[in-house]
């Protein structure tokens, strides 16, 4: 009887342990990282049993709220300045950034006819509003406008930008179609591998600098384990396996 007392105690903490040691957690994620993040998390949490509330945004405006020490464990940035300054101010664990994914920058519209696969929509002008996120604000804002004077037109459309607080807006723009194109992140528009609806056009990487993502695990999450086991997990294959159906491009590729 007192083994089986023994042995009934012992399975009990086994399934009590992981809920005891489970966290709730909050992560500041580049809106361009939405979809899959979601799905990332989604997983992690299924398997750890910790719980993830995420903030998604503008990677501008989580870098300044952090300096003013918004509640986050960690910061999924859409470049690597963001999370280096945080790292250089001591708002971040030294030693904990690292890039995550390098995102790809692509020319869409919601009509099917209205992006060639060359890009020259653009030239010809046939449009009232090209839609990109703030390039002051946005990496993905930055990467189109030189993207743009890569090919000679920035002065010649500055006119018709309409520019969005972040990417998500600037896909907002785009999809209800009060611009007739826009730069968005491929991530915003590619499911399962393959690009789902209207039409685009894939910018060469060379046209502009690489969209190189960082995380960062920050001060406040310093003593998490949730924290520091979900940036563990984004570098796995699980989760790289969900990052290239989005298309993006591994950190260590």
């Amino acid at each position: 009887m007192a083994n089986r007392k023994t042995l009934i105690r012992v399975l009990s903490l086994l399934f009590i342990s992981p809920l005891v040691a489970a966290e709730q957690i909050t992560i500041a994620v580049a809106s361009n990282f939405t979809g899959p993040m979601e799905q990332i998390v989604a997983r992690f949490q299924q398997q750890t049993g910790h719980q993830v509330r995420l903030s998604f945004g503008s990677s501008g405006k989580f870098f300044a709220q952090i300096q003013h020490h918004a509640p986050f464990q960690a910061f999924f940035s859409a470049d690597q300045a963001k999370p280096r300054a945080l790292e250089q101010a001591g708002l971040a664990v030294p030693g904990s950034r690292f890039t995550y994914a390098v995102g790809a920058l692509v020319l869409w519209s919601a009509d099917p006819e209205r992006v060639d696969k060359a890009g020259r929509v653009l030239a010809r002008g046939d449009f009232k509003r090209l839609a990109l996120a703030n390039p002051k604000l946005a990496p993905y804002g930055a990467a189109a406008v030189q993207t743009l004077a890569h090919l000679g037109l920035a002065e010649s459309t500055r006119p018709r930008w309409v520019k969005g607080e972040n990417i998500s807006q600037t896909y907002q723009f785009v999809s209800s179609g009060n611009a007739e194109l826009g730069f968005v992140a491929l991530s915003q528009v590619m499911q399962r591998g393959e690009v789902r609806g209207g039409s685009h056009w894939r910018v060469p990487a060379e046209y502009h600098a690489p969209i190189r993502q960082d995380a960062v695990l920050l001060q406040r999450g310093a003593d998490s384990d949730a924290a520091r086991a979900l940036l563990d997990f984004v570098q796995g294959p699980e989760a790289r396996s969900i990052m290239a159906a989005f298309g993006y491009g591994a950190f260590n590729d």
